[in-house]
């Protein structure tokens, strides 16, 4: 431990004084869920499938609600993890107090590599931890692994499905306004496909937790060249509600 850097002092061994398993009630929720940053498709979802709310879930700036619906004759949880990481790993510790085990990730990113056309699938399987929330659950370490059974999972599905992907590496930052050129090149030659906000700390919670978790992101804006390209990533419905029922499909292969 290095007493002049305070993103390293944490005590990964002990328990929390809030400690999700001691505070939140286990719930009557589906083992397996999906974390689906697309709002429009989840609420989309929640009208056509007359979605119960499992758990209302209040915070400070709203509710936060856990859905569940049948998917192939089975149950099926998802949420919406806000945007960056302590709210997306603070609404995953209370789903899996709740009762959720299984995940599947799916949202969109900022793409290193121009190759990347808008909506091409990237399955994440490390994240560069350029974010805090990761350094409160594992120890210090420049990469997180997504586990392989995770990875099996959401590979063979997409396998099965004829669905073209990639597979590799992203990096994780707190900090979108400060993705400036020589931090992009020093990603790009360390592996980094893409740029995001939330895998790194998703994968520490689901590691330290003990639960399986998986992420699949699909190429959104263009950071590789140079100027930034904004390609109208957010616009992609069609891709945006594919690529939750593909989670769906993984997520119940775990």
């Amino acid at each position: 431990m290095n007493p002049s850097y305070p993103i390293l002092e944490h005590d990964t061994s002990s328990e929390s004084k809030l400690e999700p398993s001691r505070l939140i009630k286990p719930r009557d929720v589906p083992e397996h869920c999906v974390i689906s940053f697309f709002r429009e498709v989840n609420e989309k979802i929640v009208a056509e499938k007359q979605a119960r709310v499992a758990v209302a879930n209040r915070w400070e700036d709203g509710e936060h609600p856990l859905y569940e619906i049948e998917h192939r004759g089975r149950r099926l949880a998802f949420f919406h993890p806000g945007v960056g990481a302590p709210i997306a790993a603070g609404l995953l510790e209370e789903a899996i107090a709740f009762g959720c085990k299984k995940f599947v990730v799916v949202g969109g990113a900022g793409v290193l590599v121009k190759e990347l056309t808008v909506g091409k699938l990237i399955l994440v399987e490390s994240a560069l931890r350029g974010e805090g929330v990761s350094y409160h659950y594992i120890p210090p370490g420049r990469e997180i692994q997504t586990q392989p059974a995770a990875l099996s999972a959401i590979r063979s599905t997409l396998e099965a499905q004829g669905i073209p992907f990639v597979s590799g590496k992203t990096w994780t930052t707190d900090a979108p306004y400060r993705e400036t050129q020589s931090m992009i090149d020093a990603r790009r030659a360390e592996g980094c496909l893409t740029v995001e906000m939330e895998a790194a700390s998703l994968l520490a919670v689901a590691q330290f937790r003990k639960v399986q978790l998986g992420q699949i992101l699909y190429a959104g804006d263009d950071l590789s060249g140079e100027d930034w390209d904004n390609r109208g990533w957010q616009s992609r419905k069609e891709v945006r509600e594919s690529l939750f029922w593909l989670a769906a499909d993984a997520c119940l292969e775990m």
